[in-house]
């Protein structure tokens, strides 16, 4: 029986995580569309200033989890802030490269490697161009499908972000290989909690959500390593993988996610955390660090692709 911690709901991050809370080749598919007006001047300085850093790093050259390592450190220092995608009006496509979640410093870094291996630093040379061409990477790897189509399409529960990912060659799942344990624990998180949402005030995005939670809930569990195996599993992780942090709250499935790093030998995370407010790595080790963490009981592991 996993150990519930006490929590204050309105100190869980919009969005279903508690990070305070079939397509072909990725070349050969374009990204999809995007509305315009998402862009601060000060996110393109920053977006365009790190590709032309990517560029004369070499990270073109490098595998895709590599790449993704190497972006997370740069952004190191950078402010974690919580709930950047509630923004006022439709669903649409959020760029901010000037403050993170955890789930947004993922979704970014990924997004950025993709740009890079596939757009480069010449990508830049028509802005307009550039822009769309990341709004569309962000949507392929944010929302169900690739397909903004109301709150309900964002990819709110980590779990269903990494297997929908996985069905569009985003990322490949590994969890299976790594001593699996299963969780059978139903996830209801948002529709239990909807004052917490303000889009859940409206009647048919909640009936939404418990539908989406109930087609979640069909499979018979979720795989995840348990905390008291990752140090025996983590030569299988690689730099750049994608960790999930599995909850131990009733109705939640991922209680944080980060980049793996190893740094002398050792495995880290390289996150936004709410605590220390800024992207950082982890002091301790991965399997450290979640076993010191109350609220946290396992990991999954996707590999960028």
């Amino acid at each position: 029986m996993r150990i519930v911690p006490r929590i204050v709901l309105g100190a869980v991050w919009l969005g279903a995580f508690a990070c305070v809370a079939g397509r072909g080749d990725d070349a050969a598919r374009a990204p999809a569309a995007a509305p315009e007006g998402a862009w601060d001047g000060r996110d393109w300085e920053i977006f365009s200033s790190r590709i032309r850093w990517a560029d004369s790093a070499g990270l073109r050259a490098l595998e895709p989890g590599r790449a993704i390592a190497r972006l997370a450190l740069s952004f190191v220092g950078s402010p974690y802030e919580p709930g950047t995608l509630e923004v006022d009006g439709p669903e649409r496509v959020v760029i901010d490269f000037r403050a993170f979640d955890c789930v947004t410093f993922v979704e970014n870094m990924l997004a950025l490697e993709r740009f890079i291996r596939e757009d480069g630093v010449e990508g830049l040379a028509d802005r307009e161009a550039a822009e769309r061409r990341y709004e569309g990477y962000l949507t392929d790897l944010r929302y169900r499908g690739g397909v903004i189509d109301g709150y309900p399409s964002r990819l709110h529960y980590f779990s269903e972000w990494l297997t929908d990912n996985e069905s569009k060659g985003l990322v490949s799942v590994i969890t299976g290989d790594l001593e699996p344990a299963i969780d059978r624990e139903p996830i209801d998180f948002m529709s239990a909690h909807p004052s917490s949402y303000r889009q859940l005030a409206e009647p048919h995005v909640l009936a939404e959500i418990r539908r989406r939670e109930a087609r979640l809930n069909e499979g018979g569990g979720r795989r995840f390593v348990p905390q008291d195996r990752i140090a025996g599993i983590e030569d299988r992780i690689r730099d750049g993988d994608v960790i999930a942090a599995t909850s131990t709250l009733p109705g939640l499935d991922i209680a944080h996610t980060g980049i793996a790093l190893w740094i002398d030998g050792r495995l880290h995370l390289v996150h936004a955390p709410l605590v220390g407010s800024s992207v950082r790595v982890s002091e301790g080790s991965l399997a450290e660090r979640v076993e010191s963490i109350s609220s946290q009981d396992g990991i999954m592991v996707a590999r960028p692709r």
